[in-house]
């Protein structure tokens, strides 16, 4: 999902290209067999995306189906083909001003509406699935306060953020992290992690020594 979501259509085509050369079947295959029910339901049609990555917005649609998404998570129907259709087809332009319209006319985010059973793993991938395409760095200063702030780092969470988001969107992540934890990124990985591990963090994170 966090693949799917986060990067470029081209990027995320590339990526199953390199997938099928490196691995001699699909990724929509594996996808699709690794999984099932309401997570095979969403995740399918993810990797299989190729969004439009313009600015035009449709306001007539935004409203149309941010109406929509509210009658169906309003009737807990959160694996409706709607549902997914409008997370996993329409442009992020798009589905931001949807969910914009979302807030405004029924009053909450549309995340808030998604957490009525906390437990509930498929909405949980569900909201992430939104974060994702809507604020990215909400997303992944998420998963940097989990990686680095518990007992016990999460080198492969923190690894991965850090190195697939240096020269993408790091700074904005990083920013959101200092607002959220009242810590700067870097001082928390010095805490965290030491020696050339560190050190190759730091340099990627945009850390110049005096």
């Amino acid at each position: 999902m966090e693949i799917a979501c986060t990067r470029s259509a081209n990027q995320l085509l590339h990526a199953r290209q390199a997938y099928h050369a490196r691995y001699k079947k699909s990724l929509e295959e594996d996808v699709a067999h690794h999984t099932t029910g309401d997570f095979r339901k969403l995740l399918l049609p993810l990797v299989s995306s190729y969004r439009y990555e313009g600015e035009e917005v449709n306001m007539t649609l935004a409203k149309t189906e941010a109406k929509l998404l509210h009658e169906k998570i309003s009737d807990k129907a959160y694996s409706d083909d709607d549902v997914i259709r409008v997370l996993a087809t329409r442009s992020k332009a798009q589905i931001n001003a949807t969910l914009n319209h979302y807030k405004n006319e029924y009053g909450n985010d549309i995340n808030k509406d998604l957490k009525a059973d906390p437990k509930d793993e498929f909405l949980a991938l569900l909201r992430s699935t939104v974060k994702c395409l809507v604020y990215p760095e909400k997303y992944f200063e998420k998963v940097l306060r989990l990686a680095i702030n518990r007992r016990g780092t999460d080198e492969g969470a923190l690894t991965r953020v850090v190195c697939t988001r240096a020269e993408v969107d790091l700074k904005i992540i990083a920013d959101e992290y200092q607002r959220r934890n009242s810590v700067p990124l870097t001082r928390a990985i010095v805490k965290d992690t030491h020696g050339d591990y560190e050190k190759l963090l730091l340099v990627l994170a945009g850390h110049v020594e005096n």
